[in-house]
């Protein structure tokens, strides 16, 4: 179930779109190890690396945003905290459950789902503003 980088999910914002690609490298990684029976084992370090990836990836774009004075940039931020709680409860599910088949299945709802349309609509939006001023 390998997720694909195209044009349509290009920000035009070289440093925000290699951070999306790693997260699709990264995700993919994943979906192999389940593939060959090693997911449960991969699935800590995902999370591990989602944590580390929605402060810095996030981060950057905010940084941008309000540098910028990118009009939607409230709108934006509130999407981002969503998915920060998402994953926020993901996480404590994890941790009273343990790692089992339903944490692909809601990484790939809650990461793949979610970050894919984000990035098609609201990230691609903020590159359309944020090209000619980076």
């Amino acid at each position: 179930m390998a997720i694909e980088w195209n044009d349509n999910l290009s920000t035009g914002v070289d440093l925000i779109d290699e951070q999306h690609k790693e997260l699709f490298r990264r995700l993919n990684q994943l979906f192999e190890a389940c593939r060959e029976g090693r997911g449960k084992g991969q699935a800590n370090g995902m999370l591990k690396f989602l944590e580390d990836y929605v402060v810095t990836h996030f981060g950057t774009e905010e940084k941008h945003m309000k540098e910028h004075a990118y009009p939607n940039y409230v709108a934006h931020r509130s999407q981002h905290l969503a998915f920060i709680e998402s994953f926020n409860d993901l996480k404590r599910k994890v941790k009273d459950e343990g790692i089992g088949p339903f944490t692909v299945v809601a990484l790939n709802r809650i990461v793949v789902d979610w970050l894919t349309a984000h990035i098609r609509k609201v990230d691609r939006e903020m590159g359309s503003y944020l090209k000619g001023k980076i």
